[in-house]
């Protein structure tokens, strides 16, 4: 039951003391307590401690007997853990709170901070999508990114693979905000650990609701969603499966009275099938940076630039600076690795050989022997003009 005594017109208020704080954290992390049901106890009983006293006889009347609410220890354990780690808590009514997302009904009551709390008062866009990303898609994220930061708008994503990575490695230098499934000292996946150091170093936040060391479980992920769009004044999702979490994202995006865009895809690339639903559902379609602007145009924080279309850039230009080196020998294994990496980024969609390469982050001279061996195999096809799709049925590969 949604607790409208903790609206937007009507937000709550912060603990004022280190004792209320840590009721606060009890009573959130006790059992069967979750979002909805410690805003409504908090407003039947005024305070966090009040309602602390009472859960025992609430949980008796919900016929759960000998029920314990958290103890003492366990947040204080959590709070020292958060203290060497450098995290910072920050509660629903306090200035550091993002204004955004106290106004959605099922706002976190606090969150776990590592960075720039003022990073968490700029206004902010998601952009979310698939983990398996292919080569365009990763392109679009990245420009994106620099197009709206330019413009004076942080990004917020999920610290994902695939789209959240390329969004967040973007825009390091004009602002980024990762939104952690589990606790905010637990970076997953390990692979962006240095990513996580470099937002925070670079003024940006990394955020979490969640306790200090929880692993993330598949049950976390679409809560967290929730505090993605919450946070954004819109989502843009740029690659999605029709079953996602990006489409969850949008969703309680919608739900939020949030502006949902979406870049449209190949119509036999399932990675953009999401997008094109989205798109055929009323989603804003998206081409570049000003597309999303232009959904936003009293908000804008500073004058639009001149925003490039998306164009490819002369394949003859950039094959003329790749180093023309032997390729080294490679073991078996490694070879495969490099064959599935290929196939993991092609798709329907023409891709230029020379992008590919750059997104695979190899040496030419090892990719094009590789690409050389799929095409013989019937699951690569070169267009002209240099560049590649991948053949329908060689998307099985990626599964």
């Amino acid at each position: 039951m949604r607790d409208h005594s903790y609206s937007s017109t009507h937000p709550p208020l912060p603990p004022t003391t280190e004792d209320d704080r840590v009721s606060w954290l009890r009573l959130l992390r006790s059992r069967r307590v979750g979002v909805a049901t410690f805003w409504r106890l908090l407003s039947e009983h005024g305070t966090a401690q009040a309602a602390l006293q009472a859960l025992p006889e609430v949980a008796r009347a919900a016929g759960v007997q000998k029920y314990d609410s958290c103890p003492e220890g366990v947040v204080l354990a959590e709070m020292k853990a958060a203290r060497a780690r450098g995290a910072r808590l920050v509660c629903r009514g306090e200035a550091a709170y993002p204004t955004e997302l106290a106004e959605i009904d099922d706002a976190p009551p606090l969150l776990w901070v590592i960075g720039d709390t003022a990073a968490l008062s700029r206004p902010m866009i998601a952009l979310v999508g698939a983990r398996n990303a292919s080569s365009l898609g990763l392109r679009m994220a990245r420009s994106l990114s620099a197009d709206l930061g330019q413009a004076g708008y942080q990004i917020v994503s999920g610290l994902a693979r695939g789209i959240d990575t390329a969004a967040h490695l973007e825009s390091l230098d004009t602002g980024t905000v990762a939104v952690m499934a589990g606790g905010v000292d637990v970076l997953y996946p390990s692979e962006n650990t240095r990513l996580a150091e470099d937002i925070v170093a670079k003024g940006g936040a990394l955020i979490s609701e969640q306790p200090m060391g929880l692993q993330p479980m598949a049950r976390h992920f679409p809560t967290r969603n929730r505090i993605v769009s919450g946070l954004a004044r819109a989502v843009v999702v740029v690659e999605a499966a029709a079953k996602s979490g990006s489409l969850i994202t949008a969703r309680t995006a919608l739900d939020q009275g949030r502006e949902v865009l979406a870049v449209p895809g190949h119509p036999m690339d399932a990675r953009a099938s999401g997008c094109n639903i989205l798109i055929r559902d009323g989603a804003r379609l998206v081409r570049n940076g000003a597309d999303v602007l232009e959904t936003l145009p009293d908000i804008q924080t500073a004058a639009q630039p001149d925003l490039p279309g998306f164009e490819e850039e002369p394949l003859e230009d950039v094959v003329a600076r790749l180093p023309q080196t032997p390729a080294p020998k490679r073991s078996l294994r490694d070879t495969a690795k490099l064959h599935l990496q290929i196939l993991k980024q092609l798709g329907p969609s023409p891709v230029a050989e020379d992008q590919l390469i750059r997104d695979l982050g190899a040496p030419s001279g090892e990719v094009a022997p590789a690409l050389t061996d799929l095409e013989l195999e019937g699951r690569v096809q070169r267009k002209p003009g240099g560049f590649l799709t991948l053949v329908p049925d060689a998307g099985e590969t990626r599964h």
